[in-house]
């Protein structure tokens, strides 16, 4: 009997496709959407892909199709958008790029060679090109392309994709707006260790808005059945389907591999490792096949006609019969360019891992000897990464360690900074197995640590970066180069503050003492400029001490004003005796920055200018800098370094205006290029808070992460304040007034808090809250002893400090609450921030219901319950309500009848009274039956929980009536009206 080598039949997928195309009609309706397909190796993903992609051609929509590759940890930067603009190439012609072939060229190297003519002509320099404004035209790309008819994007094996890859995949997520554009990627769920890449990046994925995610499980018996009658043409013995069900678990790349590889029921004589499952078929090939397929997977999953002639060095007719065995065999399927794949990359993994120790040496230094010396023989932009892996695979060292430097410097140039990182790692792996290696590169090893930190600085491994600067501390000699080590130990104070182990105050003062006492010039002016900058977040004073010598410095040589732009900006900014905080000195170093064209410095001022802004209240001139900034730091391929900051300053000010959808997508971009440290929890507290005000589902989950930084050995005062900040508004959220009162206390524990009003005066705010709300005089008495203290120069601190106060006044206070939150309502409405405006006008509404003024409760209910709503600030918007029921206002704020009757009132006057029911039933000459209904009623209507709450209430909002007339005055008053009252029930 002839057993089909692959299935025909979908079996078991039909709700997985139903939601791909489900997608498809979303996008086409302009919609975009991304969906992530994940499953282990061989559950079926590829087949699902190729089922839906029938669907896609069907529907009349345009399918791209790209491969990550497995080239080992260095990976080859954007290998599957390379592979789906070759497409485009090669159906519409170089006029689809628009002119920017020069820039495409970075992903699809052969738009360099186009010949004269043939391409509009030529963009900025290859190298010139940043990453930014790349990923932009691939996104203006698909949405041109998508504008004639949708786009689907497959990205297969994600779970080999380098970081840049990752990273434009995640730009096309978020940037495709109104953009007929179906993104769909697939990876191996069997691949994502706990550390690997992708699972922080589809974590982040899953809380896109347009991303659906399915997940692949194994068949189950029946569908195992189901593909097994398939491939053998005939319904399977039951015992045969038993026993490949329980040896393959249901997976139907194994259960067509086992099925393939023996008779219709003799499948139970299979090997049972997957090792020989998966050599069963090969070795059914002829020996000359087999030859030539081991060859074929030391090149990888995919691999070129031309290159594999080139190694295996066979001729023609014999190599083109064993690829035929192998097509035939169904090991090797052939794609429309005329290259080869294996059919799947478990055969080409155990092929690769059968080869003989010698055999595996042998064929990898072919291939890169090959490469090497016709680079065009493997896809255009390939070569480097592809010539490192091999020559390392090869074990040969010396070819390994060179190829490894010049395929990270071309990592660098695409700012592939993660896989320059790995490559440079490699080249210190190597260093002690090549004794000329120092000849070789050039470069001693203390220089390859160096370069090896800046990348991984700038990758954002900072764990790594710190451990690289013990590294080269202990290989320089601080007496012969003490720049060099001067700025090592800067690199490394910097780094403890930033992974909070530290403040790292140590190193950077003997990084000054170093520097202080080197030979002058530019570099050491730049070393103390770099030393100041990091010293302002630990001593203010003794940076400005640094500074003044670095300015003084450059005075003297006539230095340029830009290398020095980190001290300017740390140092002057930050001026208390200037009204602006230096702001006039950022605009002039931002305008000299610009002028020069130093990306870096401008970034840098952008930095800062936006952080100044906020302070001053200028929220909307924030929000404008920090967005310019996070484009320039896009541009220049520096978002997860200095860029990042930019990213959360934006989400701070779009906070503060109202902005909060766009502050959420804007901390979801931050979440997505995961700024590393400390530089990731501004963003995260700022995301924590906005959710919890919002009552987001995923609110504790974010607190949780961002109180756990409180648990370092050190935080920075303007984090850690914040985190203060954010711990008590949780507990206020969740009604915990035992842990608000203690998160409370530890916050004001803070040394810093007095001399830090930016980040203390909120902490005050919430602390003053929680005091109030547990009755804890103590914790009143503090924060408002601090309040005494602490300072006042910007308006949002003006503001906070008159809501403590309104807040401490209390709500027995008459007259004087109301006027204390009437204060606090107009110094936020100066602000501009309409959040803690209507927050202020919820306790205006409150005071003014106890003074009686029942208009302005109205008026201001009104507009809280406004901004509540605009912002899907859920719990204040249920606050208001519940006033405006407690005080018998309408939905829309507008009076409406009371919500007590007038016995209810006299009621609720008694209990305030302390009165029981019984007591409460003989003064009022009712049935205790009929007074117990009364206090239920109130209890329901004042949406509290007992009477106790009920006679709270009842005096924070004026709901009490005065004491009726005792029976001897209602009788005379009854005489003097002609009329008779009983003592009898009313």
């Amino acid at each position: 009997m002839t057993v089909r080598a692959a299935s025909t039949v979908l079996v078991g997928r039909q709700p997985e496709l139903a939601v791909l195309r489900e997608a498809l009609a979303r996008a086409r309706g302009g919609d975009p959407t991304t969906v992530l397909v994940g499953g282990e190796a061989g559950v079926g993903k590829t087949r699902l892909i190729e089922e839906f992609g029938a669907h896609v051609a069907a529907a009349g929509a345009r399918l791209l199709v790209g491969h990550c590759l497995e080239l080992g940890e260095a990976g080859l930067p954007f290998a599957p958008f390379a592979a789906a603009l070759r497409d485009v190439l090669r159906h519409d012609g170089p006029t689809v790029f628009a002119g920017y072939e020069a820039e495409f060229a970075r992903l699809l190297p052969e738009l360099a060679r186009m010949p004269a003519g043939a391409a509009a002509p030529a963009g900025p320099a290859l190298a010139d090109t940043p990453r930014g404004y790349l990923f932009d035209l691939v996104a203006d790309l698909f949405r041109r392309i998508a504008e004639e008819r949708p786009l689907v994007l497959v990205i297969e094996d994600l779970h080999w994709a380098d970081r840049s890859t990752r990273d434009l995949i995640g730009f096309l997520v978020r940037a495709a707006r109104a953009t007929r554009l179906l993104v769909v990627c697939t990876y191996r769920t069997d691949e994502l260790h706990r550390g690997h890449p992708l699972r922080p990046f589809l974590a982040e994925l899953d809380r896109v808005r347009g991303v659906d995610r399915i997940e692949l499980g194994r068949l189950d018996h029946d569908g195992t059945a189901a593909v097994l009658a398939d491939l053998l043409g005939a319904e399977p013995a039951a015992r045969a389907v038993d026993d490949v069900h329980d040896r393959t678990q249901g997976n139907p790349f194994f259960i067509e591999e086992l099925a393939a590889a023996g008779g219709p029921i003799g499948c139970a004589t299979i090997p049972e490792t997957l090792r020989d499952l998966l050599l069963a078929r090969v070795d059914r090939l002829t020996e000359p096949a087999q030859r030539v397929l081991r060859i074929a997977a030391a090149g990888g999953t995919r691999f070129a006609h031309q290159l594999l002639a080139e190694v295996a060095g066979l001729p023609e007719a014999e190599l083109e019969d064993a690829l035929r065995a192998a097509v035939a065999g169904q090991l090797v399927v052939a794609d429309p360019d005329g290259d080869y794949e294996f059919r799947h990359a478990l055969v080409r993994e155990a092929v690769h891992d059968d080869l003989l120790p010698g055999e595996h040496a042998r064929l990898h230094a072919r291939y890169a000897a090959a490469i090497e010396a016709q680079p065009h023989l493997v896809a255009a932009g390939r070569a480097p990464a592809e010539i490192a892996h091999h020559w390392y695979a090869a074990h040969d060292h010396p070819r390994a360690l060179t190829a490894a430097r010049v395929a990270a410097a071309a990592a660098a140039e695409r700012y592939a900074y993660a896989e320059q990182s790995r490559l440079l790692e490699r080249v210190l792996e190597l260093w002690e197995l090549v004794p000329d290696a120092a000849d070789r590169l050039g470069m001693d090893h203390l220089r390859v640590l160096e370069e090896t930190l800046t990348a991984a600085v700038t990758a954002g491994d900072l764990g790594r970066a710190l451990t690289l600067t013990r590294a080269a501390l202990a290989e320089v000699d601080s007496t012969a180069e003490p720049l060099r080590a001067a700025a090592l130990l800067d690199q490394r104070g910097r780094l403890l503050a930033l992974l909070g182990k530290s403040d790292g105050a140590a190193e950077l003062r003997e990084a000054y003492r170093l520097a202080a006492g080197a030979p002058g010039g530019a570099d050491r002016l730049g070393v103390l400029a770099d030393i100041a900058a990091h010293l302002m977040k630990v001593d203010p004073g003794e940076a400005a001490s640094v500074a003044a010598e670095a300015m003084a410095g450059a005075a003297e040589i006539g230095s340029t004003d830009l290398a020095l732009l980190p001290t300017r900006i740390a140092v002057l900014h930050r001026t208390e005796d200037t009204p602006d905080l230096g702001l006039a000195e950022l605009r002039r170093v931002e305008a000299r920055a610009r002028a020069a064209g130093d990306s870096r410095a401008l970034v840098s001022a952008l930095v800062f200018l936006s952080d100044v802004l906020y302070e001053l209240g200028r929220y909307a001139e924030s929000e404008e800098a920090a967005a310019a900034g996070v484009s320039e730091a896009r541009r220049v391929g520096i978002s997860r370094s200095i860029g990042a900051y930019l990213l959360s300053n934006r989400a701070e000010a779009l906070i503060a205006l109202g902005r909060w959808d766009e502050a959420d997508d804007t901390c979801a971009e931050a979440a997505r290029i995961d700024p590393p440290g400390m530089t990731g929890l501004h963003w995260l507290q700022l995301r924590a808070g906005l959710r919890l005000a919002r009552a987001h589902p995923g609110a504790d989950e974010l607190v949780g992460r961002a109180l756990a930084f409180l648990g370092r050995p050190y935080l920075w005062p303007n984090h850690r304040l914040p985190l203060h900040e954010l711990r008590v508004e949780a507990a206020l959220a969740a009604d915990d007034k035992v842990e608000a009162v203690r998160a409370a206390c530890a916050a004001l524990a803070d040394a810093h808090l007095a001399d830090r009003p930016r980040e203390g005066w909120p902490v005050l705010h919430v602390a003053a809250r929680a005091a109030v709300l547990a009755g804890d005089a103590a914790l009143a008495g503090e924060v408002s002893a601090l309040a005494a203290v602490l300072p006042v120069r910007h308006p949002a601190e003006r503001a906070h400090r008159a809501q403590v106060a309104a807040i401490l006044t209390g709500p027995g206070a008459g007259g004087e609450a109301l006027g204390a939150w009437r204060s606090a309502v107009a110094q936020w409405r100066e602000t501009g921030q309409p959040y803690p405006l209507a927050r202020a006008l919820l306790g205006l509404a409150e005071a003014a219901a106890a003074a009686g003024e029942r208009d302005e409760v109205a008026a201001a209910v009104r507009e809280a319950a406004e901004v509540a709503d605009r912002l899907g600030a859920t719990p204040l918007g249920e606050q208001v309500a519940t006033l405006a029921r407690r005080v018998g206002l309408r939905g829309t704020g507008r009076p409406g009848p009371d919500l007590l009757t007038s016995r209810e009132r006299e009621v609720l006057r008694l209990v305030a009274e302390g009165h029981s029911n019984s007591r409460i039933a003989e003064r009022l000459f009712i049935s205790p039956k009929t007074a117990s209904v009364h206090v239920s009623r109130i209890i329901a209507k004042l949406d509290v929980t007992n009477r106790v709450e009920a006679a709270a209430l009842a005096h924070r909002l004026g709901l009490l009536d005065p004491p009726p007339p005792a029976p001897t005055q209602r009788r005379a008053a009854a005489a003097r009206s002609g009329r008779i009252v009983s003592d009898g029930r009313s």
